[in-house]
């Protein structure tokens, strides 16, 4: 499925978040903080945007992904960055091996997120960082409405602009049925992290949570 929409996947995104994931991505970034000598997983990379927004000087980025056409994709797109074929819930990396494991928007596409959880904990070092990018669940009328936008108008929007609508159907059945921001940090915690927190982004429509590995 995310083989059919590698070239347009960017773009896609963009529109049917109303450009909300460009200030997402940002927000990621920030929460990562990547710092100069840190070697960094971005999991589930797809074309490697996210990778490009950690990349800077001194850091050190692999950006690992399961579909074989998003990692084309990525290496025509970036050929500076190092792209992986890897599934989250064996990672094929040492114990301690960064100093951040980072994942957006991939985690819900994951057949068990608490197996991938534990593979995070893994490969990351003592006093390593996680921070996971996610659609989240909105509370009150606002969540209502927007439950109605995937169920309606994604649909519809998806058949203009993308070249696989059928992805984008599943998009919005896999955020409905995703844990909530409580939940999520409870699976983080459950994981062995600690410190563990979440910001809401746009109302709470995506989420960050961040842990340390202790």
């Amino acid at each position: 499925m995310f083989d059919a929409v590698a070239k347009k996947y960017d773009r896609t995104n963009d529109l049917l978040s109303f450009y909300q994931s460009r200030l997402w991505r940002k927000a990621l970034t920030k929460a990562v903080d990547p710092q100069s000598g840190q070697r960094i997983l971005d999991i589930a990379a797809g074309t490697g945007t996210s990778s490009m927004a950690l990349k800077k000087t001194g850091v050190e980025v692999v950006a690992a992904d399961f579909s074989k056409g998003m990692l084309e994709e990525g290496r025509r797109r970036y050929p500076e960055l190092e792209f992986v074929f890897a599934d989250a819930m064996q990672l094929p990396f040492k114990d301690g091996e960064f100093d951040v494991v980072t994942m957006s928007f991939g985690l819900r596409n994951v057949s068990d997120h608490t197996v991938a959880l534990k593979e995070f904990f893994r490969v990351l070092k003592p006093g390593g960082k996680i921070v996971i990018c996610e659609f989240s669940q909105v509370a009150g009328l606002l969540g209502k409405l927007y439950l109605w936008y995937l169920r309606n108008l994604l649909p519809v929007v998806s058949k203009i602009f993308s070249s696989n609508p059928e992805a984008y159907d599943y998009l919005g059945d896999s955020i409905a049925a995703w844990p909530n921001q409580n939940q999520l940090k409870s699976d983080i915690e459950d994981a062995g992290f600690s410190s563990v927190e979440y910001q809401n982004l746009t109302f709470g429509i995506v989420a960050i949570h961040s842990g340390l590995r202790s």
